[in-house]
């Protein structure tokens, strides 16, 4: 009897000791908790949407190096490249058609330049200018991870030489822009439609172009073969003189050319009052 009530003994003076220690680390964790759960700023509202960065101050500190490189390679080539231009971080040069092959091949081969691969040719038109059409190169520098584009200007009856001879993939892109605008390219190895069908009339992309065009395909049951009809539908006449279109800017926009490349305005001619 007097072994079992020392071994009971000794069991609830162990509990008695253990629990302080339990409680410690109960009211230990409710701490915790509650420090945790504590709100010491109000939270944001979540309909508040994060602003973007506006693209103009995205591309500030890159345009002054675009205006650096343009400017250098005027200097390079005064004789070809009339203008350039920088749109965010968009290097722009233009130049006449006669001055395409060569300009494109020092931009080519220069050392400081190194653009290797032709991404695409396109075409534009522009019904109200004498030169009606733009021939747009978009080339690509996989040395410097660089692009650049160059701009030359046509008409229906002005051939622009081909670049086939500077750029092998060039070929099928100078047929794209024949097919669709009509731009010749002389010195072409097979300039021929790549796009449309065979003995399609007109060029489709020109903005003279009506959008049902001249003629209907169409399969003759009694023919048993692909016929080809004059179109029976009308379409009314589009005028390009006065139109605006929803994608021009209005006004003349915001100037983004660094101040060092800031042509000063001229000063105001001096005006001389008519003596009495």
């Amino acid at each position: 009897m007097s072994l079992s009530i020392k071994r009971a003994a000794s069991t609830a003076w162990t509990v008695a000791t253990r629990q302080p220690s339990n409680f410690s680390s109960l009211s230990a964790t409710g701490r915790f908790f509650h420090s945790s759960t504590k709100v010491s700023q109000p939270s944001a509202s979540p309909f508040a949407e994060p602003t973007g960065v506006n693209p103009a101050e995205k591309y500030k500190a890159l345009g002054e190096s675009l205006h650096s490189y343009g400017s250098y390679l005027t200097q390079c080539l005064p004789k070809y490249i009339q203008q350039f231009s920088v749109v965010k971080d968009e290097l722009t040069l233009y130049v006449a058609p006669q001055s395409i092959v060569p300009t494109l091949t020092f931009l080519r081969d220069h050392s400081n330049c190194q653009y290797k691969s032709v991404m695409d040719i396109a075409g534009v038109d522009y019904p109200t200018r004498s030169q009606r059409f733009e021939v747009v190169y978009n080339l690509l520098s996989h040395k410097f991870n660089s692009r650049i584009r160059v701009k030359t200007y046509a008409d229906e009856a002005t051939p622009v030489p081909s670049v086939v001879g500077v750029f092998r993939g060039a070929d099928w892109y100078e047929r794209e822009v024949w097919d669709l605008y009509g731009v010749f390219f002389s010195d072409h190895p097979d300039l021929r439609r790549i796009l449309t069908d065979y003995g399609f009339e007109g060029h489709p992309f020109r903005k003279d172009f009506p959008l049902t065009g001249y003629t209907e395909v169409r399969y003759d049951e009694e023919k048993k073969r692909v016929v080809y009809e004059p179109l029976q539908m009308t379409q009314a006449f589009r005028d390009f003189q006065d139109a605006l279109s929803p994608w021009e800017m209005v006004g003349h926009g915001k100037d983004s050319t660094p101040e060092s490349f800031k042509i000063p305005a001229p000063e105001p001619p001096k005006t001389e009052e008519p003596k009495k």
